[in-house]
């Protein structure tokens, strides 16, 4: 039997399209003495198909414009807030240190500024998810690694509330199947929550249990108050704060929300058990693999880390910052300003900042994203091009901080990705690992020029 799709015209002239079965017609001795043609209207089904490719279409322009506006809403909350929690910084760290009163009164700006931050972070991240565009690469990672990361950004907020934290000793080697900066946000999102909703005195148990045959449990028990059996049903509900809205701690009740999809994202599985009066656990549950293949580690030649002083003085690198933004230019210049070994030129859109790279050649250069004219990426890409620039590591300082965004900046060739609001320690780091990898090419260079 053959099927064929045809247009079948009336005499009218009108046509619809139709499904034509023919099957041969044998007799005994399997000679074929005719044919059987069945035609079917196949308008509904047409109709249907074209109904469901058009939604699916709509449905794929929806999440692309919700993406758009996650990564606009997201670069235009960030900004302002790159400016409150900048300076608040650098007042904090100023000299002369604040009085005890502005040392109050500082501490409460950095901690709202800080908690705002989070706030939209979660509320962006949920969006991502929801929506179905967050991405993850899944690779092997050591489960100890991440956890002795994780204790120690944990443990000092632990023992300022009286909480003691106990990691009991992983068995053997452990490698998951996880995206290791989303499995890191799960465990402490889990952590906090541990040490958040605790008491004073008490204390935070970390086992890793193997459960056959291939995933292993990571789990988080807590001496708070416990859920009760009705409140532990409704623990992973978006925006349910479990009757706790009226109490002393702040939140948004979609942290578990995220982390539970999360954890599902990456395969694995995650869930809970309370005691009133006693605590609760949270436990995790991770697929196994095996570890990496590791490259045999290169030994060469150490290089200098660092520029030699010229006359027993520091000696002076010079950056360009390409920004539009006042404030985010002078905060910046603040934070330079307060290292001897660096100066700061600066340009307002990518057209001057293209220019000056190419005729004071900085050894690095911060450039904004969202810049008039130029974009910051088609600025990068122009000095990537230009074979006098083309050396020069360039970072990325941007409010676009969807990792849809820090994903294709790195992609398309910036060194690094610093979002706002940033830590001024981390943009510092930044900066020295982007004047090292400068260093090292100048010295490669010395080299090649004279090697006879």
């Amino acid at each position: 039997e053959d099927i064929y799709e045809l247009t079948y015209i009336r005499k009218d002239g009108s046509s619809f399209p139709a499904l034509v079965s023919i099957t041969a017609l044998r007799d005994d001795a399997s000679r074929i003495i005719g044919y059987l043609l069945i035609g079917t209207d196949n308008s509904a089904r047409k109709r249907v198909q074209q109904q469901l490719g058009e939604a699916l279409l709509a449905a794929e322009a929806a999440n692309r414009a919700k993406t758009d506006f996650i990564s606009s809403m997201s670069h235009e909350l960030r900004t302002p807030l790159n400016a409150i929690l900048g300076f608040a910084q650098l007042v904090d760290s100023g000299n002369p240190p604040p009085t005890p009163l502005q040392k109050r009164s500082i501490d409460q700006i950095l901690k709202a500024g800080w908690y705002l931050l989070e706030l939209i972070n979660e509320i962006l991240d949920l969006a991502l998810i929801e929506s179905g565009t967050v991405s993850l690469s899944r690779e092997p990672v050591l489960l100890s690694e991440v956890l002795a990361e994780c204790r120690a950004m944990m443990e000092p907020q632990a023992h300022k509330r009286g909480i003691a934290m106990v990691f009991l000793p992983l068995d053997a080697p452990c490698y998951m199947m996880a995206d290791r900066t989303r499995f890191k946000q799960v465990m402490i999102n889990v952590l906090f929550n541990a040490i958040k909703y605790n008491q004073v005195g008490g204390h935070v148990t970390v086992q890793c249990t193997l459960t056959p045959p291939d995933s292993v449990r990571i789990s988080v028990r807590d001496t708070g108050q416990g859920l009760a059996p009705d409140k532990l049903a409704q623990l992973f509900q978006p925006f349910n704060r479990l009757g706790q809205e009226q109490g002393t701690e702040e939140g948004t009740g979609i942290g578990l929300v995220v982390t539970q999809r999360l954890v599902q994202l990456m395969g694995g599985d995650i869930g809970a058990d309370s005691t009133l009066g006693v605590g609760s656990e949270f436990w995790v549950s991770m697929p196994l693999t095996v570890a990496p293949q590791l490259d045999a580690p290169h030994h060469g030649p150490a290089l200098a880390t660092t520029a030699q002083p010229v006359n027993g003085k520091k000696p002076l690198h010079t950056l360009l910052y390409v920004e539009d933004n006042p404030a985010n230019l002078e905060l910046v210049e603040q934070v330079i300003a307060r290292r001897a070994d660096l100066r700061l030129l600066s340009a307002a859109d990518a057209s001057l900042g293209i220019e000056f790279a190419r005729v004071y050649q900085p050894e690095v250069v911060l450039m904004d994203i969202n810049l008039p004219g130029i974009s910051g990426t088609d600025a990068m890409r122009i000095l990537r091009t230009d074979p006098s620039t083309a050396h020069i590591p360039i970072i990325a300082l941007s409010a676009n901080a969807v990792p849809r965004d820090i994903q294709k900046g790195i992609e398309a060739g910036f060194f690094d990705y610093v979002t706002k609001p940033f830590k001024v320690q981390q943009l510092l780091d930044a900066l020295d690992a982007a004047l090292l990898f400068s260093q090292t090419h100048l010295h490669k260079k010395i080299e090649r020029d004279t090697t006879p």
